[in-house]
């Protein structure tokens, strides 16, 4: 049955997936092939959340929310998972929110029982057994080793209480392992906060609006996940709920600089979104709003000598008790100045079923909004380590799942049957993001937390990433608290070099918080493709110069040609978009040339009867397009 579920979601779409990957290619790089998963019985308890691995005792450690512990596996033989034992939390706090490893080490990130009060960062060796402990911040979310496994390095969240009467700041515990685990001592601890800005002027994009006049700067950063350089100088950290982006000088122990990450403009073309759940089918639209990106997971990689930051939109709001700033747009009271047809887009049909927020978007504070926003962007993007956005998927993540699950859409993850419930919040709702690097590319493994399910897109570009393969192993027919449901909510995903694989073939390892499943798969390497194509030289040499001079070099040039990308495809609604203007040339299938325009990346083809075409462009790529 499992075999038929992820057949059928791959053969539903032959020319889609032909035209996304270009047709000058030679079928797709990778894809993903199921082969074991482990149930660990907790549905909609976090009962498999982050993952890690040892690959000297090819065991897998996964944080268990419904047991408070970090569930062990034995995945020698990955076909076949085996969970060997669990490490009790409890003597150290209040279960673990995230785990690491680096060659035999162990480190957990521990909440308090009292999540407003210090966690703590708590080391063990994979067998599980104690080594030692150091206190950290205050909700420590996630875990980290540098790649030359100096430190360890704990993101900090610094939630409020319900009422919002105790906000913690926010901050990143840096551990000091030079002396080892075993001799560790609070005096190797260092603790980064961000009290330096609570009197700046900052980005106006980074939101610090959270219980305005009681909280401080500090108090309302809320660090949510670490990625580190690969020369273990520079720590980026996610301020998701800020929609910025913290950069760490890790020796010093510094924030060295905060940077918001702008707004996504959802009106322009290739940045549509399902906006509603009332609407009976999928409508991948423009609307007048705003995206802040509010990354959740991220990841970074080496291209030309420099540093990108591969991030997961998912978005997230401030909702508590004591604050909220969660209102839907048909609670906005819109500027008629800005919006004089603010009746209709507040109509359930078309925006005002969608989450929006009050702390955002009434710059003069008059009560009028001028601006509509919403949480996450449906989104991955790619980032320069100075924050500059080089690329983002758009609309791309929803057009992708439309057409794989076309019954099933923006479907929660929780519950079956439920076509389109997410559309007024975040989408599909990108959670995590992993990147692997496999005969010399660079790839992108996206987990979608709601609608479940992993896209891979080729990221060796930066500038021009381009999906390879979308694989979701869930099924829609069965209730969703049932085994056969498959895997709900991808929380982690953990990529397994060859070399450190047990069968000697990369493995993708996914946590699914809903279903509580591990979920291995094998990575099927296409290698007529390597064949065919040159493989990209490896990645520069580490420069013996600071990373700060990296971001200031000039921009690097691809001497290949960028994939020729054409979406929605089949195309139902008459409009064919292109990631980028250039001259094309649409002809039939015996090679008459119907329609020709030039600096485009939009074209109307609704002049055009059902069937198949073909787009070519001045640089003489051509790929096929099927109207209905």
């Amino acid at each position: 049955m499992e075999t038929i579920r992820l057949t059928k979601i791959k053969f539903l779409l032959p020319f889609f997936f032909t035209a996304l990957i270009c047709s000058n290619s030679f079928g797709q790089r990778i894809t993903l092939e199921k082969i074991s998963t482990f149930n660990t019985g907790f549905f909609d308890e976090s009962g498999a959340e982050i993952v890690a691995h040892d690959p000297n005792t090819q065991r897998l450690f996964v944080t268990n929310g419904g047991t408070d512990q970090i569930d062990i596996y034995d995945i020698s033989d990955p076909n076949t998972i085996i969970l060997v034992s669990s490490i009790d939390l409890s003597p150290y706090g209040n279960g673990a929110n995230s785990v690491a490893v680096d060659d035999g080490l162990v480190a957990v990130a521990v909440e308090n029982i009292d999540k407003q009060s210090p966690g703590k960062a708590v080391f063990f060796d994979t067998n599980g057994t104690f080594i030692s402990q150091v206190t950290a911040g205050a909700l420590p979310d996630n875990v980290v080793f540098t790649p030359n496994g100096r430190y360890v390095l704990l993101a900090n969240e610094g939630e409020p209480n319900d009422d919002f009467t105790i906000d913690p700041e926010g901050s990143v515990t840096i551990v000091d392992l030079r002396y080892g685990a075993h001799n560790l001592t609070q005096s190797d601890v260092s603790q980064v906060g961000f009290t330096a800005f609570n009197n700046v002027p900052l980005d106006p994009s980074i939101r610090v609006s959270a219980n305005p006049g009681n909280s401080t700067v500090a108090q309302d950063l809320e660090p949510e996940y670490i990625s580190v350089s690969k020369n273990s100088r520079i720590a980026w950290v996610a301020l998701q709920e800020n929609n910025a982006l913290a950069k760490i000088n890790i020796r010093n122990a510094q924030v060295i600089d905060l940077i918001g990450l702008g707004f996504k403009d959802h009106s322009a073309p290739g940045n549509g979104l399902d906006a509603s759940n009332e609407t009976p089918a999928i409508d991948i639209a423009n609307w007048p709003i705003r995206g802040m990106y509010q990354p959740d997971a991220m990841a970074n990689y080496r291209r030309w000598g420099r540093e990108f930051i591969v991030l997961a939109n998912e978005g997230d709001s401030r909702d508590y008790a004591g604050y909220s700033e969660e209102v839907r747009v048909s609670d906005l009271t819109l500027d008629p100045a800005v919006f004089p047809n603010a009746a209709a887009l507040q109509d359930d049909m078309a925006i005002g079923r969608m989450k929006t927020t009050i702390a955002t978007g009434d710059a003069n504070n008059d009560g009028l909004f001028e601006e509509i926003y919403t949480y996450g962007a449906r989104s991955f993007s790619i980032r320069k380590g100075n924050g500059q956005l080089v690329f983002d998927s758009g609309d791309q993540l929803e057009q992708i799942t439309a057409q794989a699950l076309p019954d099933d859409f923006n479907s929660t993850n929780d519950e079956n049957g439920s076509f389109k419930d997410r559309s007024d919040d975040k989408g599909p709702e990108p959670e995590a993001v992993e990147i692997a690097r496999i005969r010399g590319r660079h790839y992108a493994f996206i987990g979608l937390e709601r609608v479940g399910g992993i896209v891979t897109y080729d990221i060796t570009n930066p500038y021009y990433p381009f999906f390879v393969d979308y694989i979701n192993n869930r099924d829609f027919s069965v209730p969703a608290n049932t085994e056969a449901a498959g895997d709900l909510g991808p929380e982690d995903v953990f990529f397994i070099k060859r070399r450190n694989s047990p069968i000697n073939s990369p493995l993708v390892v996914v946590a699914n918080e809903v279903s509580g499943t591990v979920t291995i798969f094998e990575v099927e390497i296409n290698n007529h493709y390597y064949e065919a194509v040159d493989e990209q030289a490896p990645d520069a040499p580490e420069p013996a110069e600071n990373v700060v001079a990296e971001e200031q070099a000039s921009e690097p040039v691809d001497e290949t040609l960028n994939p020729l990308i054409l979406y929605p495809n089949p195309v139902s609604a008459g409009v064919l978009r292109l990631t980028e203007r250039m001259d094309i040339t649409i002809l039939d299938l015996n090679g008459r040339a119907l329609i020709t325009a030039q600096n485009v990346n939009r074209i109307d083809v609704s002049s055009l009867k059902a069937g198949t075409y073909i787009l070519k462009n001045a640089k003489s790529q051509t790929s096929r397009f099927v109207i209905h």
